[in-house]
């Protein structure tokens, strides 16, 4: 079964993902409350968009790591987030504990519902 979501969908939803990681704390309103949660929404967002801007992908910037290693760096990068209230310490907080919960779920399903050909490959 092929997997719905293509290289070029992936890129997209990479970028709204890297702004919306980042911008969560306000639009959430735990900002104030919650420092680390804040900060490391902040990380991840940053690390999304770096990484993403490095992929060998059609949203590439630079192009130069392969499009499979990103995908690995999704899953542990949202594995990280659906952990992180607890492992950091701010899970009492609801909306910051459910903005990780439900961004770390998207990540997850997003990354399992990509197609993982690299750019040049045909699909399986």
């Amino acid at each position: 079964m092929e997997k719905p979501i293509n290289r070029f969908v992936h890129g997209i939803i990479d970028y709204k993902y890297a702004a919306i990681v980042s911008a969560a704390p306000e639009l959430a309103g735990f900002k104030d409350q919650e420092e680390t949660a804040t900060t490391l929404c902040r990380v991840m967002g940053s690390g999304a968009l770096l990484y993403s801007v490095f992929t060998r992908y059609e949203l590439g910037l630079f192009r130069v790591m392969p499009f499979k290693t990103h995908l690995m760096i999704d899953l542990a990068a949202n594995a990280l987030a659906v952990t992180a209230p607890w492992l950091f310490g701010f899970a009492h907080n609801q909306r910051a504990r459910n903005t990780f919960l439900g961004a770390g779920l998207m990540g997850l399903t997003v990354a399992l519902l990509t197609q993982t050909e690299e750019m040049g490959e045909s699909p399986s």
